[in-house]
């Protein structure tokens, strides 16, 4: 299992997580969700290694192995389905040591590796390979087309059918639908559900989450709040949270203020002292409840022009129209009138 026990990442000054603690079990599929830069590509950093915690304890097996769809834009004449191929790290290692131990003399070097080939699924590689490509929307006549010459966005699919195609334990995905369409996603949608590793992904898309996961993992103000259930349930539970935190808060203010009022009107008192008093300790002791904020911190305002220029604009003899479909000049009949406009600034 992955566990974080009050974990501390920071990037640059940033802090992102504080004293956070989770635990993900083998086998869940988690989305992993937060507002913008709460820190949720940073946390796939913490997991795959790109990062490491500044305070506190993160464990993940050693042994497990890691799928994650590569970021950077391949190029290179490789053909689709060799490239995809090579997705697959345990095979890529086999198929080095096989090459290594034929460079020797060594028989039994050479037995035990063409044992981990076979092992590793050699034969039916690239029958794997080709089964994501198509899968992701490609057709039987680009199987074999080089890598660079795909566009962008088809580009990123091999990278996907690339992680896909890496045997792991754990399966860290982010944003994978970005470039897919609807019968790309379906299958993807399919294959995930069959995936019997730990997944976590990040998406926007609510309708792919609810598909595929069965955790929410939120970044809540620095903190990991772990709820059971996909995203439609996450958004259900938080509401219900945020309801009562805020019912709370609000019983909490009602009791604070009359604790006051009483400490106000009899701390001089003789005879109320002690209660008041009391009532004093009583309000320190206070276990304070957070009221509920919100999670945008984005702001706007339009600023007053320093100068508006007089006339604001000015129209002479202007045809209104639209293009013919093969055409750009206005089509015949469709010219709405010649008009003269002035706009001042006090209109």
């Amino acid at each position: 299992m992955i566990t974080l026990k009050n974990v501390t990442l920071r990037r640059s000054a940033k802090v992102l997580l504080e004293g956070a603690s989770v635990t993900l079990n083998p086998g869940e599929k988690v989305g992993l969700v937060g507002r913008n830069g709460a820190g949720k590509s940073s946390l796939f950093a913490l997991f795959n290694g790109g990062l490491h915690e500044d305070v506190g304890e993160y464990y993940i097996p050693t042994q497990w192995r890691m799928g994650q769809v590569a970021q950077d834009m391949p190029e290179t004449s490789q053909n689709a389905t060799d490239f995809v191929v090579e997705g697959d790290t345990t095979l890529l290692a086999a198929q080095q040591e096989v090459t290594a131990s034929e460079a020797t003399d060594d028989y039994d070097r050479m037995a035990h590796a063409y044992m981990a080939l076979q092992d590793a699924g050699a034969h039916d590689a690239p029958a794997r390979a080709q089964a994501l490509i198509l899968g992701l929307g490609f057709k039987t006549t680009e199987l074999t087309n080089p890598v660079n010459s795909f566009s962008g966005g088809w580009r990123m699919r091999l990278q996907l059918a690339r992680a896909l195609m890496c045997p792991s334990d754990l399966l860290l995905l982010d944003e994978p639908t970005n470039h897919l369409d609807l019968d790309a996603l379906v299958w993807l949608e399919a294959w995930l559900k069959r995936y019997e590793g730990t997944m976590i992904v990040i998406s926007h898309d609510r309708e792919f989450l609810d598909a595929v996961t069965n955790v929410t993992l939120h970044i809540d103000a620095a903190k990991l709040v772990r709820y059971g259930g996909n995203y439609s349930k996450f958004e259900d539970m938080r509401a219900e949270q945020m309801a009562l935190q805020q019912t709370a808060f609000s019983k909490q203010q009602d009791k604070i203020a009359h604790l006051q009022k009483f400490i106000a009107r009899f701390k001089a008192k003789a005879s109320k002292a002690k209660q008041a008093q009391s009532r004093v300790k009583a309000l320190d002791r206070m276990e304070k409840i957070a009221p509920l904020l919100s999670e945008a911190d984005f702001t706007f305002e339009f600023k007053e022009p320093a100068n508006l220029p007089n006339p604001m604009l000015s129209m002479q003899g202007v045809s209104f129209g639209y293009p013919a479909p093969d055409d750009v000049t206005p089509r015949a009949g469709a010219t709405m009138g010649q008009y003269d406009l002035t706009l001042f600034d006090d209109q």
